[in-house]
């Protein structure tokens, strides 16, 4: 069973948006835990570590994707008309992020979570916050995908893929399946090739605090079955 985390906008870890550095480095340090995590994403702030130091960043421009922006390629299509592969939500929450960490990735030594955002995000998956895209191949995991769901908001972490375009497959999916749910941005965080040909595109700072102060209104549990 997990904690119960209470939203309080009254008060926050961290400086005012319009205080980020040119870097988009907002604040550093500090102990990762599921209560500053919550903190850092209802204010549109995500970590990564500089060694053994976790940096907080809200950067600009900041990379998202509109659900009805979307964009599927041709070449995609026959992996769900003839099902060659299948999607969870949520079953194997603990696996996909492990799987995230321990992925090898073209260009980049290392990974940026480390047991203790591990621990802290698996935590919030219990309470609800944190979610997992599962994609499967037969009974194999091929593919995965988490990250954090606040009313309207979608916050996307991490993806892994073993196979080719599973990442892809998951990321798709749930994109359709948040669209249905009426979720307004999906927030990639920084630009890559990946999520530009899927129609994500770089909007400014001040337009993605927009989304995130409206956000404010509307943090209820979402559950992504």
């Amino acid at each position: 069973m997990g904690y119960s985390y209470s939203i309080d906008l009254s008060y926050t870890h961290f400086p005012p948006y319009y205080e980020t550095d040119s870097q988009g480095i907002i604040a550093y340090g500090g102990k990762i835990d599921p209560v500053l995590l919550l903190d850092a994403y209802i204010h549109g702030i995500f970590p990564w570590y500089n060694g053994d130091i976790p940096l907080w960043w809200n950067p600009d421009p900041r990379f998202i994707l509109f659900p009805g922006s979307l964009r599927v390629a041709k070449s995609m299509r026959p992996y769900f008309n003839k099902n060659k592969l299948t999607v969870t939500y949520n079953q194997e929450f603990k696996t996909v992020i492990e799987t995230c960490c321990d992925i090898k990735r073209k260009g980049q030594e290392g990974t940026w979570l480390n047991p203790e955002m591990i621990e802290a995000y698996t935590l919030l998956h219990q309470d609800g916050y944190a979610h997992s895209v599962e994609v499967w191949k037969a009974n194999e995991l091929v593919g995965g995908i988490y990250g954090i769901l606040l009313g309207e908001v979608f916050f996307g972490e991490s993806m892994f893929s073993k196979i080719s375009n599973a990442s892809k497959f998951g990321f798709i999916s749930l994109v359709q399946k948040l669209k249905e749910m009426g979720i307004k941005i999906i927030d990639c965080q920084q630009e890559t090739k990946h999520l530009a040909s899927l129609g994500a595109e770089n909007i400014s700072r001040e337009e993605f605090m927009k989304y995130i102060l409206q956000n404010h209104n509307n943090q209820e549990f979402r559950q992504i079955i």
